[in-house]
């Protein structure tokens, strides 16, 4: 059966108007999904209000350690090109490490509706301008709900370096359920100072922190994301 898909977990720059749920498509990409694209990324220590973004089934057992912030453009996926914002949280929850997305937007509703349909990652719609690019500019706004913004300015420096990782995404589903998926990406990238503007009506600049951060432009990418498992219990 398919997900509720306003019902699936995030904060509150994601929740979806009712009005706008009723226009979106049928979920036609089911995982995995295999794609390129080039990227801005960055990172910063978790804050104390950084708890509060967890899911509710992470928030007895995890402690957040760091924020993974990013803005992509994707060249191919399966539901062709489109661009992305997103918050990430690295947690640990007891001897393990794991990463969860409570803040995700892109300027696809095909992807909106594979986003949140197949992993439970709560996409909502955003306008964008700019590109992950040297001394450039990425802008993400909203383009429903509530108002907010991220933007991101690269100042690369340093040789272009491969780059390759595997990582595990927890998401909770509307059934309270706590489902993980495999990510293997590879490609190159260049170490970066990231200045980034977060602002909004809720609580996005809390936790995805404005200021300049440590980062990297990465280019040539491509990663697969796998169908999600439930998560045993620890």
């Amino acid at each position: 059966m398919p997900l509720d898909l306003a019902s699936v977990y995030g904060v509150r720059e994601t929740a979806l108007p009712d009005e706008f749920v009723s226009t979106l498509p049928a979920n036609d990409a089911p995982a995995p999904w295999s794609v390129h694209a080039s990227a801005v990324v960055w990172w910063s220590k978790a804050t104390p209000a950084t708890a509060a973004a967890l899911p509710p089934s992470l928030r007895e057992s995890a402690r957040p350690v760091v924020v993974i912030g990013g803005m992509v453009r994707y060249a191919d996926t399966p539901v062709g090109e489109y661009d992305e914002v997103f918050g990430v949280l690295g947690y640990r929850d007891g001897l393990r490490f794991g990463a969860t997305i409570p803040f995700m937007a892109v300027d696809s509703p095909t992807s909106l509706v594979g986003g949140r349909g197949n992993w439970a990652i709560p996409k909502t719609l955003a306008s964008f301008s700019g590109a992950p690019a040297q001394d450039h500019s990425f802008v993400a706004t909203n383009a429903t709900g509530l108002d907010w913004k991220v933007a991101a300015t690269v100042h690369a420096k340093g040789p272009r370096l491969p780059v390759f990782s595997r990582a595990r995404v927890a998401q909770e589903f509307p059934d309270g359920s706590l489902r993980g998926t495999r990510l293997k990406a590879r490609g190159r990238m260049r170490l970066a100072g990231i200045d980034v503007e977060v602002t909004s009506e809720a609580d996005l600049p809390s936790w995805l922190v404005p200021g300049r951060h440590r980062g990297a432009l990465i280019t040539d990418t491509s990663f697969e994301l796998g169908a999600p498992r439930v998560t045993p219990a620890r």
